[in-house]
């Protein structure tokens, strides 16, 4: 606490907030690392693994609206303690894991349930809550840049143990990473209802209910949610399948994980800048000129050769668009429909994320599969990245308009 001012400092909320995030990013951005070693160990196939981590994210979106929603009522620490053990215990039965069932179990249900509610979502929600709103965008930009050190440290590190110790013994350490979370929830402790540093909207005191319909009538709302599924679909593929996709054009192991490194150390850089951004332009424009540059991108991956050089640059361009999305879109849904609710509406917003999620990392394994080549996966990538920045152009930022009076009273109060 600041003395005499009864407002709660932002230092303990971003460190911690950013502690967690980059644990959390971290541990997700190894699975990219891992197809080749399982499937020379049990023979399964890269689709299987890559079926493995679409479910692990589609599981994720389906429980972060609830993850969010128990966030907002009983407190955001809770939920991170919960879903860190959790997310720890999917990794060890991924771990133990000798055939298909044994993966999709542990690293694709139990692990996306532990995602979800030990997921930046939580913590960036809990964070809204507890700081300023002339300081949240910059807050929320901070913690995710922050996050990208997680990626960038445990990528290369994650590389080295699956190649001295074996995926096995990989996966354990990440497990006793990401219990790890739990060490650090305490500054987000914080219940339903903003801190006394933050201002509330008129509609921050209706019920659930009304914010649910609220959103579903909005049509910038489900304009955010749409183009949220073309962010996950990018950051999932990518993710899943860039190192494969440089292997397969004949790239050393070291320099294809290095390129995924580098997307978590500019995306420090992205993440922060789009924060500073945010503060002072249009977070809609800004999503438009990020997604046009990720398609760019994309085409350039495919049309130029690839060679070291090309991959590395790759991993740049990339690395600065990356993740720069995520406080740009919460700060699109804080200013529709304020802080109260967020965790809900932002795990709505973040469902159609990890759709998204799923078909990329799931549909660029199969296409690998049929086609021996991930270029038509990273030209659909392009397309869906022109549409995103198309669409950002018509969407506004204003607070969603209130429900008309007799539906309002039509909708039971809920706490």
């Amino acid at each position: 606490m600041r003395p005499g001012t009864g407002k709660t400092s932002i230092a303990p909320i971003l460190i911690t907030g950013s502690i967690i995030t980059a644990l959390t990013l971290g541990v997700r951005a190894t699975m990219g690392l891992f197809p080749d070693a399982i499937d020379r160990a049990l023979d399964v196939g890269i689709g299987t693994v890559g079926l493995t981590v679409a479910l692990q994210n589609l599981v994720w979106g389906l429980g972060q609206p609830l993850a969010g929603t128990i966030a907002d009522r009983y407190g955001a620490a809770r939920t991170l303690l919960v879903g860190a053990i959790a997310y720890a215990g999917g990794l060890l039965v991924m771990g133990a894991a000798n055939g298909p069932a044994g993966l999709h179990l542990g690293g694709g249900v139990i692990v996306g349930l532990g995602m979800s509610a030990a997921s930046f979502a939580v913590v960036l929600s809990s964070m809204s809550r507890l700081v300023d709103p002339h300081r949240r965008s910059m807050a929320l930009g901070v913690a995710t840049a922050c996050g990208s050190l997680g990626h960038f440290v445990l990528v290369p590190l994650t590389g080295a143990v699956i190649s001295a110790f074996g995926w096995r013994s990989a996966l354990t350490v990440l497990a006793v990473v990401t219990v790890s979370i739990g060490l650090f929830v305490g500054p987000l402790r914080t219940r339903s209802g903003p801190s006394e540093s933050v201002e509330m909207p008129p509609q921050d005191d209706e019920s659930l209910l009304t914010t649910l319909a609220r959103a579903a009538r909005h049509r910038d709302y489900l304009l955010v949610n749409c183009t949220f599924f073309v962010c996950g679909f990018h950051v999932t593929f990518i993710g899943v399948h860039l190192p494969k996709t440089l292997t397969d054009a004949g790239l050393d192991t070291a320099v294809a994980n290095m390129s995924w490194s580098l997307v978590g150390l500019f995306n420090i850089v992205g993440a922060f800048a789009a924060g500073a951004l945010g503060m002072r332009f249009a977070k809609s424009r800004l999503l438009s000129i990020m997604y046009s540059t990720r398609a760019l991108a994309f085409a350039g991956l495919v049309l130029l050769p690839v060679t070291p050089v090309v991959a590395l640059g790759f991993g740049v361009v990339i690395g600065i668009v990356w993740l720069a999305s995520v406080p740009l879109t919460s700060g699109i849904v804080l200013g529709q429909f304020g802080v109260r609710r967020a965790g809900t509406l932002f795990g709505f917003v973040f469902l159609s994320h990890q759709i998204g999620a799923f078909l990329g990392s799931w549909g660029g394994g199969e296409i690998r599969e049929l086609t021996g080549s991930y270029d038509l996966w990273w030209w659909l990538a392009a397309a869906l990245g022109v549409a995103a920045a198309a669409v950002h152009f018509s969407i506004s930022e204003e607070p969603a308009p209130a429900l008309p009076e007799h539906r309002r009273r039509a909708s039971p109060s809920t706490a």
